[in-house]
């Protein structure tokens, strides 16, 4: 599963398998036009990006979006059936996978209110329970959040820095975890030093930058 995970760069993310998923994309370089399912956590132009989102959709492509963003898909032509609006706590069938929208939001920052409805998600493929967590701080739904991958910011400003995401992470304890965010808009590389240092053993850090 590790293995068809990329993370192109900041949190646009891809899953590759049976059916290709991506979360977020930007700055996406190469028009695959390979897209099965694509989720978007929040309306900020680095995480809904319609001119990366043309590179990789197709007339078949299912979006899954915040039900806070409705309307926000005419900016793409999407027909109704090609959209899913989810709220927060809301579990899913998108596909063949069991979809579930965790509340993304900053608790100690303006940028991300809890009141706008943005979402992480934790998606199960092949058994496995993956946990993108979107423009986040520690919060106590993401504590809750049960998965064998996470997938976590780390770059500070807008959400969690290295050492808060550490933490987060230590408590919630997935098999392996990945950092995004951080590296390019926002964030150091070295971040992710910082943030493998603090995360436990037990816990693998696989960085996909």
């Amino acid at each position: 599963m590790i293995s068809q995970i990329s993370v192109n760069e900041h949190s646009s993310i891809r899953i590759g398998g049976e059916q290709v998923i991506y979360f977020d994309p930007f700055r996406i370089k190469e028009a695959a036009f390979d897209a099965d399912i694509i989720f978007i956590t929040h309306a900020h132009y680095d995480h809904f990006s319609p001119e990366d989102i043309v590179k990789i959709k197709k007339d078949s492509t299912v979006f899954v979006m915040p039900k806070s963003m409705q309307g926000e898909e005419n900016k793409l032509a999407l027909s109704n059936d090609k959209v899913i609006f989810m709220s927060p706590g809301e579990t899913v069938l998108v596909g063949n996978y069991s979809v579930t929208a965790v509340p993304s939001y900053n608790t100690n920052k303006p940028m991300h209110p809890k009141s706008n409805g943005w979402l992480g998600y934790v998606v199960e493929i092949s058994g496995k329970k993956i946990f993108v967590a979107g423009d986040t701080d520690i919060t106590e739904e993401a504590k809750n959040v049960i998965c064998h991958i996470a997938m976590v910011p780390i770059g500070g400003t807008y959400t969690m820095d290295a050492k808060e995401a550490a933490e987060l992470i230590n408590g919630m304890k997935p098999d392996v975890v990945i950092p995004t965010h951080y590296g390019t808009l926002v964030g150091k590389p070295e971040d992710a030093n910082v943030f493998e240092s603090l995360v436990h053993s037990t816990i693998q850090v696989c960085r996909k930058l």
